[in-house]
């Protein structure tokens, strides 16, 4: 069970940096200008460039974060991926589950292996055919399933916390990335452009480059 909610882990990681972030950039004005530079150093007229800057809120990545340290989840819902939140939740209950399953084995086994040091006959592991000629689970393998359900509790625990805190990162930088985030309806196009010159009144042909956003 403990390397399933590893192989789950693992799998959230992938996950995360395969789709949640969405980094397209938003092309700097000074990019906009050298290539309008570049446009009509060929002879081509550049009409209308537009670009839009979007505001920064300094402490969002902080109060996403913080969400997600009081109630995993949060600062994902505070960031509006709501998609995050269900997965977030999934994966933490999935190691708090395991966690509590090999906890729940471990004192078992824990507590047999003592009453029958102490030399008593009345564990749940010791008949449990029930033909009354036990023990059927002898000593040494006592002793082993406690240090085996030990060992997967400890991991459990370490893979729950290292997800804990993932949320936490995770909202963090996604706060920071979504800001940075071009809108849906960013659109480039390219359009013929003519117009009259005032003094010669000839034709000026060109190409005008318009960015909406």
């Amino acid at each position: 069970m403990t390397k399933n909610l590893l192989f789950i882990c693992i799998f959230l990681l992938s996950f995360h940096f395969a789709f949640s972030q969405e980094k397209d950039s938003q092309q700097p004005p000074n990019a906009i200008d050298s290539l309008a530079q570049d446009l009509e150093g060929e002879g081509i007229t550049l009409e209308e460039v537009t670009y839009e800057k979007k505001r920064i809120n300094p402490l969002a990545p902080s109060k996403a974060a913080f969400y997600s340290a009081i109630l995993p989840g949060l600062g994902q819902i505070y960031n509006k991926r709501y998609w995050k939140a269900p997965i977030v939740w999934g994966a933490i209950g999935t190691g708090i589950y395991v966690y509590s399953t090999n906890n729940t084995q471990y004192n078992s086994a824990r507590d047999a292996f003592k009453r029958r040091r102490a030399g008593f006959t009345d564990d749940q592991f010791y008949d449990l055919n029930g033909d009354g000629e036990g023990p059927d689970i002898s000593l040494d393998a006592l002793q082993d399933a406690q240090e085996s359900t030990q060992r997967d509790r400890d991991l459990s625990l370490l893979i729950t916390i290292a997800l804990y805190a993932f949320n936490i990162i995770d909202a963090n930088v996604d706060a920071h990335l979504k800001q940075y985030n071009v809108d849906d309806n960013l659109s480039i196009d390219f359009q013929p452009y003519l117009d009259l010159n005032p003094l010669t009144n000839n034709p000026n042909y060109g190409m005008a480059l318009v960015v909406k956003f």
